[in-house]
């Protein structure tokens, strides 16, 4: 009997030699970080050292767009699940519970189905509707305070390591509420959630993940006057970075860009497949080709 299993495994021996190795994620860990109201032409005349760093190491847009109506819950809902109102079906901008939760996947139950943990930290109660059971394994409202949320959330990181954390910075919506788009209060508030973005920078280095994360720096929304929600350019109009593992340095991403692109990119860097319902797409020019698997 040995004499005729040699050959066999000889065989297939031989035959491994000839499959390519499975190529791995292009991260593990990726931080999607929203500034709430991050209307490009405010933040680049705001103190965000950090911010305007990543965007100029990294790849960068400041013209992607968002979604109609450009309004908070709306446009995060297409954030996370790639698909456009139309299909999510969430149109109101507020935590109403009898409306229940969001009826489609979310990334993070895509991303749990694929064996990652998953983490979400907001500063607004309205995203108690993307909370879906079973797709998160923490979920937090501290406070409407960028530095608490950081904090909370910076916490989580050392301690978990999650693979997929979506962060929410509300201070710049708030402001520009209050006093205006671009007034010197709203510059404050887009300050304040720049330190905010350090507190997780300093998390994930402090994790040891850093070389195997990626950040997606974005918004919700646009503004203008002391209002948004409309689909002039004002409001529209939202920044898109990515900085970290696999990014092209210091690249202009010249395609155009979705706010539904965020979920599409972020599954296609933790190598989770991408829905065919998914109206987002990935934005792979952003990145470096991986390596040439070893025969």
């Amino acid at each position: 009997m040995k004499a005729i299993f040699r050959p066999l495994l000889s065989l297939a021996l031989t035959l491994l030699c000839f499959v390519p190795a499975l190529a791995a994620p292009r991260a593990q860990h990726v931080f999607i970080v929203s500034f709430d109201g991050g209307k490009p032409e405010v933040m680049k005349r705001s103190p965000m050292p950090l911010t305007l760093a990543m965007a100029q190491s990294g790849a960068a847009t400041w013209n992607a767009q968002t979604v109609f109506p450009s309004v908070t819950l709306v446009s995060h809902t297409s954030m996370l699940t790639g698909v456009s109102p139309a299909k999510h079906g969430i149109r109101w901008n507020d935590w109403i519970p009898r409306r229940g939760l969001v009826k489609i996947p979310t990334i993070f139950g895509l991303a749990q189905r694929n064996g990652y943990t998953t983490a979400m930290f907001a500063g607004k109660p309205k995203f108690r509707h993307l909370n879906v059971p079973g797709t998160l394994d923490r979920f937090a409202i501290p406070s409407y305070s960028a530095r608490v949320v950081a904090k909370t959330a910076a916490q989580y990181i050392v301690e978990h390591k999650p693979n997929l954390t979506f962060i929410h910075f509300a201070d710049p919506d708030g402001a520009g509420h209050q006093f205006g788009w671009g007034t010197p209060q709203q510059v404050k508030a887009f300050a304040d959630s720049d330190k905010a973005l350090q507190t997780l920078r300093d998390a994930v280095k402090a994790a040891g993940i850093e070389k195997q994360s990626v950040f997606i720096l974005s918004a919700d929304h646009g503004g203008h006057d002391k209002t948004h929600g409309t689909n002039r350019p004002d409001d529209m109009t939202i920044p898109w970075i990515v900085w970290g593992a696999a990014v092209k340095p210091r690249f202009e991403i010249k395609t155009p860009v979705s706010t539904m692109d965020t979920a599409a990119t972020a599954l296609w860097l933790l190598d989770v497949p991408v829905p065919a319902s998914f109206e987002g797409k990935a934005v792979e020019a952003a990145f470096l080709p991986l390596p040439a698997p070893k025969k």
